[in-house]
């Protein structure tokens, strides 16, 4: 690694088919402009990159994000506290919406606009020693980086409310029993998110990315998502690998005989 790379607040590399983003910024990873727009030239090359999935980690030990920085909020008027809030939500929606399967590695605390990225992510692993909340209301304010939208997709109106309305953290386990987490991980978490997104990356990149479209879309637009399903369907049979994932299955059943 360059010392150039070293001292980015935001590394990303490539290695089969994973690509990698790393949140370097310490002491806190705090979601300034400085990370905003760290995360915002991964993004960039992610969207030339081939690569199948997507994996966010923090190279700060037991840290994955701690939030929005309070104090560029502090001194913000409002023209620049509405700068912010659109700055802040531009890469965590370019995520969200990359159309690849992402996996945010959490060790530690994942807090407001940390959660809030880590949400973006199709997938969140977690070790037990993690603490993922949205405490904006102590602050006076309300996540505004999707958090109040995501957040009961992900664990359900009465346990969003809960954790929106306190303020309070939990923990890894906690989190794996409401749906917050996915995966709870004793050990290298990142290790196994990257072990995860490489399996994922010997995959159709078109049957994913309709796979994650209609999943979206069955979340936000249950009336439509069987139409959006119907034509996604369609779509990978036409363009994507889905003729050829279909012979060698094929095949692979002659082969045996």
């Amino acid at each position: 690694m360059t010392a150039e790379l070293e001292q980015q607040v935001v590394r990303f590399d490539e290695s089969e088919g994973v690509f990698r983003i790393t949140l370097a910024r310490p002491p806190a990873n705090a979601l300034g402009a400085p990370l905003v727009q760290g995360l915002e030239a991964a993004l960039d090359a992610l969207d030339a990159s081939p690569a199948k999935a997507v994996v966010v980690s923090s190279a700060i030990p037991g840290l994955f994000a701690a939030g929005a920085d309070i104090k560029q909020m502090s001194q913000s008027s409002l023209e620049d506290f509405v700068r912010y809030r659109d700055a802040l939500r531009s890469p965590i929606e370019r995520l969200a919406g990359c159309g690849r399967p992402s996996i945010a590695a959490i060790d530690g605390l994942a807090l407001g606009g940390g959660l809030e990225l880590a949400m973006a992510c199709s997938m969140r692993f977690a070790t037990p020693n993690a603490r993922l909340g949205l405490p904006e209301v102590k602050l006076g304010l309300i996540p505004g980086a999707g958090g109040t939208q995501r957040l009961p997709r992900l664990v359900g109106r009465g346990r969003a409310l809960d954790l929106l309305l306190t303020g309070r953290d939990i923990g890894g386990a906690e989190a794996a029993t409401i749906g917050l987490v996915d995966r709870l991980i004793e050990g290298d978490v990142t290790a196994e998110a990257v072990a995860f997104a490489a399996g994922l990356a010997r995959f159709s990149a078109h049957a994913m990315e309709a796979i994650i479209t209609c999943v979206d879309a069955a979340e936000l637009h249950p009336d439509r998502g069987m139409a959006v399903e119907g034509d996604a369907v369609v779509r990978t049979f036409a363009e994507g690998d889905a003729r050829q994932g279909l012979a060698d299955f094929l095949d692979s059943r002659r082969g045996r005989g």
